[in-house]
């Protein structure tokens, strides 16, 4: 008898144990644990995530966190999604994007997204993942913006890169339409309509996302106003705007015209040269020379052909 309630009681204690380790369990979130995952611890609230790092030997400078709205901070938030467990979500209304941890849970990021006449949406998936990677500008940002030229042939990974530490490429029906998920030196452009279409994120918060990011999921891009998208919408990027032309040029003055007067009947000698002005001024025709007077007549016969001295009449 006394061993029966022996038994007893020990399985009592041991339900008891079952009983508070499936209590606990129920308030623990299994999604939300890391220890098995292989994945980076998730973001704390109270935790500032924007501390300087060097990363490939690059420093990346700590940012003043109170200057970034705490909206834009990394975080784990409530998001109901029927999404698989590592899907993208990016709402560019709010300019935030979410990695979907589980249909109730998610962490968010904050982000810049296209300016107008660079937004698109549609679904996309993740195809290929860089760290540091080389920027190269398409012709059409060059045209926008000719000063792009000198990295026409692509500028290297560095702190000054516009994709900054990290750039997740994708493919929308397996073609890459040039849009990224990518860091950013510019972090306070964050929460702005800022880039070219393609997702910007702080360089710590890339860095994150990036080490989360296997390869293949889905990255679906909401609408402009923030609904599921329907189909896949590319923009035609805004043309170039064409430089003024150039004012038409002075044309040259033409030398002023000389007359040249027909020559004086007197000497046989052109008179002199005058211009247009002058050649409107009436001109008085020079006073033909006096003629020669005639030779006086010889009153007796000429000798040696002279009329003799006194022998010729006026």
């Amino acid at each position: 008898m006394r061993d029966l309630t022996s038994r007893l009681h020990r399985k009592g204690i041991a339900a008891v144990a079952t009983l508070s380790l499936l209590a606990l369990s129920a308030c623990v979130d299994p999604t939300l644990s890391t220890a098995t995952s292989g994945q980076p611890p998730l973001p704390k609230a109270e935790e500032n995530v924007y501390v300087a790092t060097m990363d490939a030997g690059i420093a990346i400078p700590a940012l003043p966190v109170e200057k970034i709205p705490e909206t834009y901070r990394r975080q784990v938030v409530d998001y109901a999604s029927e999404q698989a467990p590592g899907t993208i979500i990016i709402d560019p209304s709010k300019r935030l994007l979410y990695y979907v941890l589980n249909q109730r849970k998610a962490i968010r990021y904050g982000i810049s997204v296209g300016r107008a006449g660079f937004e698109w949406s549609g679904e996309a998936l993740v195809s290929e993942k860089k760290p540091w990677p080389t920027w190269t500008p398409p012709k059409e940002m060059i045209e926008r913006d000719p000063k792009l030229a000198k990295w026409e042939k692509g500028q290297p990974g560095g702190p000054t890169n516009p994709l900054g530490a990290r750039a997740i490429y994708l493919l929308s029906n397996g073609v890459d339409y040039g849009y990224r998920i990518h860091g950013t030196p510019e972090w306070n452009s964050i929460g702005r309509n800022a880039s070219s279409g393609c997702i910007r994120m702080i360089n710590q918060d890339v860095i994150d996302l990036y080490s989360r990011v296997k390869g293949g999921e889905k990255v679906i891009v909401l609408t402009a106003s923030g609904e599921m998208p329907k189909g896949l919408f590319i923009p035609k990027p805004p043309a170039a705007k064409k430089k003024a032309a150039a004012p038409a040029a002075a044309p040259t003055p033409m030398p002023a015209l000389v007359v040249l007067p027909p020559p004086s009947i007197a000497t046989g000698a052109a008179a002199p040269a005058v211009t247009p002005a002058a050649a409107t001024t009436a001109v008085v025709p020079a006073a033909p020379a006096a003629e020669p007077a005639a030779p006086a007549a010889c009153t007796v016969a000429l000798v040696d052909g002279v009329c003799p001295a006194g022998k010729a009449t006026p």
